[in-house]
């Protein structure tokens, strides 16, 4: 991997990890095109990355990070699912992680079911009860779990769980946000602790692209987050809906030229 490619990778990293149209399907599309996508490395590098996206969404909500216990708490209720299922279906959620057609028809299927998501939750607005209750909490981690199937998309999935449990958009957005940096903090030590159980290593130019596409993904991850909000609350999901679809369809035409593809 060179550093320009560490950097695509972490601007679509940056773009894509908290806007529900699945990071996955992205690094697919992206590294795949760069001819880079079997690399062990590579893979690696797309998990690590994750932490500049995490330390984004702690930057930006920082006093909300320093509130009460009861905000970690309900964290932790929400990750809860996620972290049981992981562990008990572990084997199963690798095998569908090769499956690159999976990853593009849960983006088509998703993207139909953001075209109508709005007129669904049409009635959820500003003037609904938005306290995230830790009964809330506990019910949207469990819409998390849904996202363990490649393409769903872990924002999606949250964001729709929230607004299940009558929160409006910008909060159960913001929800999201919080919920991923336990999530994705895990994710991510347990694919670094992979790497080094295979016998792996850093060398010095591996650390160095790590630092980068961490810094990168960050300050791409801060400017995402704040536009994100905004367009959602304005406009809704049916344009990621759109953009899902031609995402999924796209991957299906690479998947039957051939083209090498690798889901990270």
């Amino acid at each position: 991997m060179s550093l320009f490619q560490s950097i695509v990778l972490a601007i679509v990293e940056g773009l894509t990890e908290f806007l529900p149209v699945s990071s996955t399907g992205h690094m697919i599309i992206v590294s795949s095109l760069m001819g880079i996508a079997s690399d062990s490395f590579t893979k690696t590098f797309t998990v690590a990355i994750q932490l500049g996206a995490i330390l984004s969404v702690v930057v930006l909500y920082w006093k909300r990070f320093f509130v009460s216990l009861s905000f970690y708490y309900k964290l932790l209720v929400a990750f809860m699912p996620a972290a049981v299922f992981g562990l008990l279906f572990n084997d199963y959620i690798d095998a569908l992680l090769e499956r690159v057609e999976v990853v593009a028809v849960t983006l088509i299927l998703g993207g139909i079911v953001f075209i109508f998501i709005d007129k669904i939750f049409k009635d959820t607005d500003e003037k609904e009860n938005n306290e995230v209750t830790y009964a809330k909490a506990l019910k949207i981690g469990f819409f998390q779990t849904i996202a363990m199937v490649p393409g769903v998309s872990r924002s999606a999935a949250t964001i729709i769980g929230g607004m299940t449990q009558k929160l409006n958009k910008k909060t159960a957005a913001e929800f999201s946000f919080f919920l991923a940096v336990p999530t994705m903090f895990a994710a991510t030590a347990y694919k670094l602790l992979q790497f080094y159980r295979e016998g792996n290593s850093f060398g010095a130019n591996e650390i160095i692209l790590l630092l980068v596409g961490n810094v990168v993904a960050f300050i791409v991850a801060m400017f995402a987050i704040k536009s994100f909000i905004s367009f959602l609350t304005r406009h809704g999901f049916k344009w990621f809906g759109y953009y899902r679809i031609i995402v999924g369809v796209l991957i299906l035409i690479l998947f039957f030229l051939d083209v090498e593809l690798s889901v990270l």
